[in-house]
């Protein structure tokens, strides 16, 4: 049976910070992200946990990491325990394939999204403005219309509730010039290679966002990338524009919640135990389909 785990805390290190997902502790000059089977949905994070989420977001983003080396340098250092401290090694049982050893990184305080297809904020954006964050799109676009070309559309990063959408100009006022347009040319640069990878496996990549650190004068590929967490995936084999696609994430999780009474301004609801199946096979098969590395437990 999987291994579910919540939240942890690890006797002898730092825990720096808690997020929706996932926990961050210090390990000497370095950190440690663990990702754990947390799970949030319209701003809360709910009460279940989903089997092995957190081991098939890191196992996923190490994969991301190594392939996309050749574009830019990341933060990963390891995700081997036998290659981390002691102070780590002795919670490897809890801490086994769920665990980032990473260099320290100064967070750059944008999202970095890229768009190749029109969904969620964008589709809403598109219907009111015809434009996403300041970039123009062509008449006639549909829901999950294919773009003519990717767009870079940078939002702030929010500590709590939604990030918000702003334009490029706005971006180099917070990060400079010369920083923005290196993170919006490396950001195209590795959505294109994602999208052609995963293309291949029969997953198409609708929008994905990357976050960005400075390690000295270095700028770093940081936290996760390209997982079902951060992108929005769709199956090649069902996807048709003009409607809503299947999707590889925690979308069956969210048309759940919406089907209940629930306000989403209160503690949400517990989710059945065949919601939580289906979304924990759903994260497997993106992990499986995209390295075509077989899950083990």
């Amino acid at each position: 049976m999987a291994q579910t785990v919540l939240e942890t805390n690890l006797e002898g290190l730092k825990l720096l910070r808690r997020g929706k997902v996932r926990d961050i502790y210090e390990v000497q000059d370095n950190l440690l992200i663990v990702a754990t089977d947390r799970i949030s949905a319209f701003d809360w994070v709910l009460p279940n946990a989903i089997p092995d989420k957190g081991k098939v977001l890191t196992r996923l983003s190490a994969w991301w990491f190594d392939h996309m080396s050749p574009i830019t340098p990341n933060h990963l250092i390891t995700t081997s325990i036998l290659e981390m401290p002691a102070s780590v090694q002795v919670h490897g049982s809890l801490l086994d394939g769920r665990a980032m050893l990473v260099r320290r990184a100064e967070v750059l305080p944008v999202e970095c999204v890229v768009r190749g297809y029109l969904a969620g904020s964008g589709w809403k954006d598109y219907k009111k403005h015809g434009s996403v964050c300041g970039v123009a799109l062509p008449e006639g676009l549909q829901l999950s219309s294919r773009l003519p070309k990717p767009i870079f559309t940078p939002a702030t990063k929010a500590q709590e509730g939604h990030d918000e959408n702003i334009d490029f100009a706005r971006m180099q006022k917070i990060v400079g010039k010369d920083r923005a347009q290196t993170l919006r040319k490396r950001s195209h640069q590795l959505y294109r290679e994602a999208h052609r990878v995963a293309g291949h496996r029969g997953i198409i990549i609708a929008d994905t966002k990357f976050e960005w650190g400075m390690v000295g004068d270095e700028i770093v590929l940081a936290d996760e990338i390209l997982t079902p967490d951060s992108s929005r995936f769709w199956d090649k084999k069902s996807y048709k524009e003009g409607q809503a696609q299947e999707q590889f994430d925690k979308q069956i999780i969210r048309d759940w919640l919406e089907s209940q009474p629930w306000d989403k301004n209160s503690p949400p609801p517990e989710l059945p135990g065949a919601i939580v199946k289906q979304a924990a096979a759903r994260y497997i098969e993106v992990y499986e389909r995209i390295s075509e590395h077989k899950f083990e437990q």
